[in-house]
């Protein structure tokens, strides 16, 4: 069955879904979006989602017409139509159609779409083994240029660092910021242990504020796990007893070598297992469902 395509009111057939070359969104990567899972009928965390995605549109004075309630209640009915337990949403809201100057005001109205489909960032072998990753030379950038709290549709910060990683033939990248400390990845939350410690690089520093993230937070709490936000060197990432990762794509994935050192035990390590089983058993619970 082809999936189905939610476009401003309407659900269209994939291949009858099209926006606008003149959007803003394409022209400029003017826009913010939201990666959104869903497991057994049940759309991880999806208010928290739409929240990010408001305050999102608010930073870049993106007026948006719809209420966080129509918004969610396009995303189930997307999920519903698609008939699929499992997937992936991808809820997107441009600026809309406008002339070709930068100019936003010229953009009468916002365009909103969501896709449901299914996304597998790394094959699953590296999620029982492990994942060597590298350290991008392309920097995030920096936080006083655009808050790293804002998931706009520009990524190609991102995707220079994702080519690094392919072409030094792994599949993921550590970002650093203008002074060497580690943000993120090109699109994960990083999390380092260190003698049964979690740390985490604070989001004031340029990591966004991921809701995988903040779920791994809860859960270490549950589990009596101190978790501290600060900010970590290459030292620290090398020197870790465990490394992992965290996003709505990629849920938690364990890396066992960093730029060819090794981490750990060389495998992935039991508070990274522990969390990742806990993380599973709340995504078919903690969430809208369809």
């Amino acid at each position: 069955m082809s999936e189905i395509v939610y476009i401003d009111g309407e659900f269209l057939p994939k291949d009858q879904a099209k926006i606008s070359v003149f959007d803003h969104g394409v022209l400029y990567g003017d826009g913010v979006f939201e990666g959104i899972r869903y497991y057994q009928r049940n759309i991880f965390r999806l208010e928290e989602h739409i929240e990010r995605l408001l305050s999102s549109a608010k930073y870049i004075l993106l007026d948006v017409p719809w209420s966080a309630k129509e918004i969610a209640d396009a995303v189930v009915e997307t999920c519903r139509r698609n008939k699929q337990d499992d997937g992936y949403l991808r809820l997107c809201i441009t600026r809309g159609q406008g002339t070709l100057g930068l100019n936003p005001y010229l953009c009468p109205k916002p365009t909103m779409f969501i896709i449901a489909t299914k996304i597998q960032l790394y094959p699953a072998e590296y999620y029982e083994k492990g994942l060597p990753i590298i350290t991008a030379a392309t920097r995030r950038y920096h936080a006083g240029a655009l808050s790293p709290r804002v998931k706009s549709l520009n990524y190609l910060n991102n995707i220079m660092a994702k080519l690094e990683a392919v072409h030094s033939g792994t599949l993921e990248a550590i970002m650093l910021d203008d002074q060497g400390f580690i943000v993120e990845c090109t699109g994960d939350n990083v999390f380092a242990v260190k003698k049964g410690v979690l740390y985490t690089p604070p989001t004031y520093q340029g990591a966004l504020r991921g809701i995988t993230r903040d779920a791994v937070i809860e859960i270490a709490g549950r589990l009596g796990i101190t978790v501290k936000e600060e900010r970590l060197t290459l030292y620290e990432a090398y020197d870790a007893d465990e490394f992992f990762l965290t996003g709505t794509a990629a849920e938690i994935v364990p890396v066992i070598e960093i730029d060819k050192r090794k981490i750990g035990n060389h495998e992935p390590g039991p508070i990274t297992r522990e969390i990742r089983g806990h993380f599973h058993e709340l995504t078919t619970v903690d969430g809208v469902r369809f």
